[in-house]
């Protein structure tokens, strides 16, 4: 497979070639340090309900695993709400030793409560008709030691049954997520060029990892937490109806506070986080753009300049993020004291209740535990909303991605030329980005095998175009475009494209060593004398044997450490190595200085021998010795012929050329 296949596509059309952009809702949500309430922007999603199903229908394949989930999520919080319970047992038990021994032996709980009340002293009566007393009998402290054992088994049992719970929760979420990254990845590679001409670069990348990792995080914090919290509360709410209804009631009365508080105080704190988040996205960005451009700064004295907007940038910042940080810790504070306010109402009229010996001190005791546990998941719900929103919005917009319109499939029985000599022809071809804007019409040619075609024209002419169809980047409108008579539509696209290699302007080079990224349109194992001995036909062997590594020299993910002409050398070689029988020369030239220019246009001499070749130039001086020149202007060719030619006619390649080589002069002058 050539380079054609595996790096960057052509460049992107003229701005005046594409379609109207497809409407974007915003920014991505970034990214940070760990999240608290709303510690995100949250994008408000279009359809909530929607893209949470389906959020939620990603989990189907996990299905066993998640009830088996719930069924330990329930059976841990049965065993957690089961616990005050018995703990109240035991107090009952220690209350009912200590009131036991001080009464007379010998005689029945009734007797006591009917002397109690004989002597004035009915509260103390009514208040052991509640509780398990024996007159003369003092702590009985192994029924008390067995009721505390079952209650650390209860409490073990519930702690074992939440740890397997979480970690099952996890791996759901890591399965699902893992399942959704290989889902956009495959729709990557399906989907058109046109796709990426009409999305920024920073946007699909976006969607394909800040989206994705922060829906991974919201999963993570949010889902066996929401379950165990809804739980939770149903729980502890039957306990408490169970115990006494009364107090209940009591308890309850506090909640729609509390919902209220959580709620007005999360919208406050909403748009200061969306603002913390914009001022750390602008810091970002400044911090960026200085860095990648220090030599600059420094050239232009502009150091001052830099630290002072980054000082108003990070006070920004501090401002922000105090607003939001304050705002939304005050929800935790306030959550505690209606839960203190609900925490004495339960005590006064639990207290009343035991008085009157409708309830045992244990009872009241469980029944204060349970006021605590009903109010914390009422929190977490509450303080988990902006997360669920911002993660379903990040859903819905990978969603859009993986929804938007795919290149067409193959033929199911591709066509293959009997054998690629290089002959291409385009057949009264038509094409438009856009319906209302015809930029091809009728254009029909013919090159063959070993021809190198030159292609000039003013910029939106539909140069590049041209390659884009004959690569099947786009498809043609109308006619058709043959492969050695063979129709290009008919045959696979990894087919087509491992018959052309391709050179582009804009270098791409990955991180790895020199003979690697030479050898990576090659097949794999390669030997190295191969890729020794295209680099030193491309010139690119004089430079690397300068290098301390030579070939096993490590380049950067953009090749910094290399200079632009040696990138661009070094594409040619791995172009060369390829041994495409169609080559595209995409102006790569254009950024190099005049020395580089000559040993870049000798190695393309030798690239191009033998080969068909389509160069797409503005330097009309490096196209002089081409077969054919075609000067485009409008999607339409209006000249073709060989330079002297072209020349001689006087038409708009001569005026091209005038201009060109005028220019200097007229500056000069």
């Amino acid at each position: 497979m050539t380079t054609a296949d595996r790096a960057p596509a052509a460049k992107a059309p003229a701005a005046d070639e594409q379609s109207a952009p497809a409407p974007r809702r915003g920014p991505a949500p970034a990214v940070g340090p760990g999240r608290m309430m709303g510690g995100q922007p949250t994008e408000k999603s279009m359809d909530f309900k929607g893209s949470g199903k389906r959020l939620l229908s990603q989990m189907r394949p996990e299905r066993g695993v998640i009830g088996f989930g719930l069924v330990l999520a329930v059976a841990s919080v049965a065993l957690t709400v089961v616990g005050p319970k018995v703990l109240g047992r035991a107090t009952d038990l220690i209350m009912s030793g200590v009131i036991g021994r001080r009464l007379p032996e010998g005689l029945t709980k009734a007797q006591a409560m009917a002397q109690l009340r004989a002597h004035g002293q009915g509260g103390l009566a009514d208040m052991l008709g509640a509780m398990p007393v024996v007159p003369g009998q003092g702590i009985d402290f192994g029924a008390v030691g067995g009721v505390l054992l079952w209650a650390a088994v209860i409490y073990l049992g519930a702690t074992v049954f939440g740890f397997v719970q979480a970690r099952i929760a996890t791996r759901v979420v890591q399965r699902t997520v893992f399942r959704l990254r290989e889902q956009v990845e495959e729709k990557l590679a399906r989907l058109p060029l046109s796709y990426f001409d009409r999305q920024q670069r920073g946007e699909v990348l976006s969607r394909a990892t800040n989206d994705i990792d922060n829906i991974q995080q919201t999963l993570q914090q949010t889902l066996s937490q929401i379950v165990a919290s809804l739980l939770t509360i149903v729980g502890v709410l039957l306990m408490m109806f169970w115990i006494s209804w009364l107090l209940a009631l009591v308890a309850l009365v506090t909640v729609p506070v509390s919902i209220l508080v959580a709620t007005k105080v999360g919208k406050r704190a909403q748009p200061q986080f969306v603002q913390q988040w914009k001022t750390t996205g602008k810091l970002n960005a400044h911090i960026e753009e200085m860095y990648t451009g220090h030599s600059l700064v420094k050239v232009f004295g502009r150091q001052r300049e830099s630290a002072e907007l980054f000082r108003e940038q990070n006070d920004a910042l501090y401002d922000a993020g105090f607003r939001a940080q304050f705002i939304s810790g005050i929800i935790q504070p306030a959550m505690m004291f209606i839960g203190n306010l609900n925490y004495v109402l339960v005590a006064v009229v639990g207290g009343l209740r035991v008085a009157s010996g409708a309830l045992s001190i244990g009872d009241v005791q469980a029944f204060v535990q349970y006021s605590r546990q009903f109010s914390q998941p009422l929190t977490q719900v509450a303080s988990m909303a902006n997360l669920v929103q911002s993660g379903v919005a990040s859903a819905e917009r990978v969603f859009e991605l993986l929804d938007a319109a795919e290149q067409e499939p193959d033929a199911a029985r591709p066509a293959r030329p009997e054998r690629v000599e290089g002959r291409v022809e385009f057949e009264d071809v038509t094409f438009h980005y856009a319906a209302d804007k015809p930029l091809i019409e009728g254009l029909s040619l013919a090159v063959h095998p070993g021809q190198t075609v030159a292609i000039v024209g003013p910029t939106g002419a539909g140069k590049t175009t041209l390659v884009n169809l004959l690569m099947r980047f786009y498809e043609v409108r109308g006619g058709r475009i043959t492969l050695d008579g063979t129709d290009i539509a008919g045959m696979a696209r990894e087919e087509l494209r491992s018959h052309i290699g391709m050179v582009l302007q804009d270098t791409w080079l990955f991180g790895g060593t020199i003979a690697e990224n030479i050898a990576y349109g090659a097949p794999a194992g390669t030997p190295l004398d191969k890729i020794v001995a295209a680099a030193r036909a491309t010139h690119v062997d004089r430079f690397v044997r300068t290098l301390p590594d030579g070939y096993d020299t490590v380049l950067d993910d953009e090749g910094g450490n290399v200079s632009v002409g040696e990138k661009q050398l070094i594409t040619i070689a791995r172009a060369f190595l390829a041994e495409p029988a169609i080559l595209v020369l995409d102006e790569a030239t254009s950024s190099v200085d005049t020395r580089t220019e000559v040993l870049i246009q000798h190695a393309m001499a030798r690239l191009r021998s033998g080969r068909t070749s389509f160069v797409i130039a503005h330097r009309l001086s490096t196209i002089r010795d081409a077969d054919v020149i075609l000067v485009m202007e409008n999607g339409a060719i209006v000249e073709q012929g060989p330079h002297d030619a072209l020349l001689a006619a006087g038409g708009a390649y001569a005026r091209l050329y005038a201009a060109q080589f005028a220019e200097p002069v007229a500056e000069t002058e």
